[in-house]
């Protein structure tokens, strides 16, 4: 456009210095430059309007094209970029168009299409200029930041009415798809697990592991001056109500089914407050350490049916057949999945978390949904009655969860969601929790759990056209 201008110039300043010439010379000598600049502003904004629709498809197309790119050669990531394009651009006047597009990991996945493009003038034509060039280019990025999420996922006896696991294994399923799709590359995004009762599952098989597992609270309670005893599965609740502890043999370490309950030392202000960090672990602190526990109440077995955690991995037949497996039983404890799921995305105990690349910034997310309000930790609680004083207690040991984990770093981000359908009041608790006001849902009935999940889905894997 510059040399264009300046050509016009030229000739202007050539017609300014000419004093030779009839009436009709002097006329057709001046409609050049005239034509010439009519002609400019015509053509100018015709070619104009060709480049902003150029841009728009290439950024359509940089968007689409995102999600596959890591996995397509170079041959087909030009095929699909020429593809795309071609149906997004629909400027028939614009001849030679070229579309080229490159992939790259450095400093975060991103990918780049560049167009070209010839518009033919109506009017330059007289001075020389029979196409005008346009060009554009779009990067969609998933930049220097990457994901890891935890699903803290509420699998008490309440998510069995009014329809909310299945809503919850559908709505959940939906989340990984999104995640999952979001990933250029394997590494961009990491989920673990973690479904919650009273306690929370960490597998078997770790029986013989003495390093992050505590097992003086594996036994049972006999005795003692409360019927809700016999329900006393850890020796703190035997020992407040005057029953007997027994602690189980070390061959019966074998038949444990894997569930262990809050960490720390409640006898008084918890000792290091361990249920509401992630201190490392030590072998020698027995209060560090996850306690393995027998959640059996009366002749119920409340954990055999509870689903194994699951550490952070992109393994994602893995993450949706940990979902399928999900069914309701036993009390609510949500700080018991709250600060797994914190320790997940930390790395400790149970959970392995992969190693952070310092070319990238991670985000570290975990979303808690629940339906219903807390009713028994290992301290306090008989799970069943809601809103005692016991219950003010584990939420006042969740709050401090909460607020550690905010305040731990500023890439730490809590969603919470009440799936209220039973017309519970509306958990103060879970409000203060989240991030943010906009990061706390109220959801009324069941079929809300995958309108939201969509909605936080979409708030993380967002790709940007970042230029």
């Amino acid at each position: 456009m510059l040399a264009i201008w300046t050509h016009l110039r030229r000739h202007l300043a050539d017609f300014r210095r000419a004093n030779a010439g009839n009436v009709a010379m002097t006329f057709a000598l001046a409609s050049l430059p005239l034509v010439g600049t009519v002609g400019f502003a015509v053509d100018y904004s015709h070619a104009n309007a060709v480049k902003a629709a150029m841009q728009a498809a290439l950024d359509s197309t940089a968007l689409m094209l995102s999600r596959d790119a890591a996995t397509l050669s170079n041959a087909d990531l030009q095929t699909k970029a020429s593809s795309y394009f071609t149906a997004l651009f629909t400027r028939p006047e614009a001849k030679n168009v070229t579309i080229t597009a490159s992939y790259s990991t450095t400093g975060g996945s991103q990918l780049a299409v560049n167009g070209a493009a010839a518009v033919p003038t109506s009017f330059l034509g007289v001075i020389g200029y029979q196409n005008i060039n346009v060009t554009g280019t779009a990067t969609a990025a998933w930049g220097s930041t990457r994901l890891r999420v935890a699903l803290v996922l509420d699998n008490t006896g309440s998510m069995a009415s009014a329809g909310k696991m299945t809503a919850l294994k559908s709505a959940t399923q939906s989340l990984l798809t999104q995640l999952q799709s979001a990933a250029g590359t394997n590494g961009d995004v990491y989920v673990s697990i973690i479904p919650f009762t009273t306690v929370v599952n960490v597998g078997s098989s770790n029986y013989n592991n003495t390093t992050w597992i505590d097992w003086s609270d594996y036994g049972n309670c006999t005795g003692g001056n409360n019927q809700l005893s016999a329900g006393d599965w850890t020796k703190y609740q035997c020992n407040y109500d005057h029953g007997t502890w027994t602690t189980y043999s070390s061959s019966m370490k074998s038949s444990w089914k894997g569930c262990v309950t809050d960490r720390g030392d409640l006898t008084g202000p918890n000792s290091a407050a361990y249920d509401t960090n992630v201190a490392a672990i030590s072998s020698s602190v027995s209060a560090s350490k996850y306690p393995a526990v027998d959640y059996t109440v009366g002749t119920t077995d409340y954990c055999g049916g509870l689903p194994q955690v699951i550490s952070l991995t992109y393994n994602w037949s893995s993450l949706s057949s940990l979902v399928n497996s999900m069914q309701p039983a036993g009390a609510t404890n949500q700080n018991i999945g709250l600060e797994m799921g914190w320790m997940s995305l930390a790395g400790g105990g149970p959970f392995t978390a992969p190693a952070e690349d310092s070319n990238y910034t991670y985000q570290h997310v975990i979303i808690l949904l629940t339906d219903g309000l807390n009713t028994q930790n290992r301290w306090y609680g008989d799970g069943g009655t809601v809103g005692s004083s016991d219950d003010a207690k584990i939420d006042a040991r969740e709050q401090l969860t909460c607020n550690n984990f905010k305040a731990a770093s500023a890439n730490n981000i809590l969603y919470t969601i009440q799936v209220n359908t039973d017309g519970d009041p509306t958990s103060t608790l879970l409000q203060n929790c989240a991030s943010t006001s906009d990061k706390f849902f109220l959801l009324t009935a069941a079929s809300q759990i995958s309108t939201v999940f969509n909605q936080i889905g979409t708030n993380l894997t967002k790709l940007r056209v970042a230029k």
